[in-house]
């Protein structure tokens, strides 16, 4: 029998040294028999499974066209080969055509679709949040932004479940660093856009109309900006927002400030934040004794790193100018007592970012209903 493992679960420098070779699939969706893998593949010895994608295919719950659905999952595969890898598939129920040509492996899943959100969430804010696949030092696995953005929405709606509903996570967003280190994936920046505003599109065909794209990866957030533009533009009865990843709010800034122990720069990727959020959430994928700091970033003063990016210039720079070891801050300070704290912090963050699309929702419902200005003449 094939050993399965999980590709998420691993550093960079391990992604690196795996056999090119080596088949990597990445699943629509769970519960495909492992066997029926094995035999698809014609029995390797070793098999690597990325993160399930989870949902837009017809039976997902959540679907989009196939076109926007193959665009995404073409760039994805394409970051494997780029990184040397000849045996990358995406694993798809029967049935679909993705424009993936021999890519594209389909196997029947036994798993039932379900509708997501159920119809019974509409007056709900939708949280739908969107991690990554990426490369995070010596010491961090590819899953960080995923696990840390999750805990996050789930933490938040169970504090606030009457408003909001959490999609479950997406681990795949925007990587423009992707070359710099194994591992890294990457949804490419138009294909991206052009996907989060189908699921938009999909949920307010559906009568859905508060929208929350919380983001756990740098990489991710200028793309979502303009996906918000789009959709509200486009929706004109909806309200649909996203932020500057997390814990970079008055709350979350508040509880840095006290608790953390690096100087600016600290705090950046793979850092002392990141370190130690995973230190609280997944400690058995942490390793410790390999973390080393990257803090030499060339910083001025409108141009330098740290968790809530300051200064008046935006630049995308390579990461080999300012990174050795695929971080960008002090991992090494990262602690779980630390993680734990902020991790409440973001929580109780994005709690009252959910509660304030809730309100501005319903005020402008009302302003509308009420003939302010020229809605008044519609």
């Amino acid at each position: 029998m094939a050993g399965f493992f999980r590709f998420d679960d691993l550093t960079w420098p391990e992604v690196a040294d795996l056999p090119r070779d080596l088949p990597l699939i990445l699943p629509l969706g769970t519960g495909y028999p492992e066997p029926d893998i094995e035999k698809a593949l014609l029995f390797p010895t070793r098999i690597g499974l990325l993160p399930p994608f989870p949902f837009g295919w017809p039976g997902s719950g959540l679907e989009v066209p196939p076109p926007v659905l193959g665009a995404y999952l073409k760039n994805l595969l394409d970051s494997l080969r780029d990184d040397g890898f000849t045996r990358v598939y995406a694993l798809t129920p029967p049935g679909l055509d993705l424009g993936l040509g021999t890519s594209q492996l389909s196997i029947l899943s036994p798993d039932a679709s379900h509708l997501i959100p159920p119809n019974s969430e509409r007056e709900k804010v939708v949280i739908i949040p969107i991690g990554h696949t990426e490369q995070h030092a010596l010491h961090l696995p590819l899953s960080v932004d995923t696990l840390i953005i999750d805990a996050i929405a789930n933490g938040a709606v169970q504090m606030a479940p009457d408003i909001g509903y959490t999609l479950p996570v997406m681990p795949y967003g925007v990587s423009t660093h992707r070359e710099s280190f194994a591992g890294t994936m990457n949804a490419g920046g138009r294909a991206f856009e052009d996907f989060w505003l189908a699921v938009v599109d999909t949920l307010v065909a559906r009568g859905f109309d508060r929208f929350y794209l919380m983001s756990g990866h740098g990489g991710n957030s200028s793309f979502l900006v303009n996906v918000v533009k789009y959709a509200g533009d486009k929706h004109k009865r909806i309200f649909c927002a996203t932020a500057w990843l997390h814990t970079s709010g008055p709350t979350g800034v508040a509880a840095l400030e006290k608790h953390r122990e690096s100087p600016i720069g600290g705090m950046g990727h793979a850092c002392e934040l990141e370190t130690s959020m995973i230190l609280a959430l997944r400690p058995d994928l942490v390793h410790m004794d390999r973390a080393r700091d990257d803090v030499d970033f060339i910083a001025s003063p409108n141009y330098y790193m740290d968790w809530v990016e300051g200064g008046a210039l935006v630049a995308n720079p390579p990461w080999d100018d300012d990174s050795v070891y695929g971080a960008y801050g002090a991992g090494s300070l990262g602690t779980a007592e630390k993680g734990q704290i902020w991790l409440n912090a973001a929580i109780a963050e994005k709690v009252e970012h959910i509660c304030e699309i809730h309100e501005q929702h319903r005020r402008r419902e009302e302003r509308r209903q009420a003939g302010y200005g020229n809605w008044g003449k519609k």
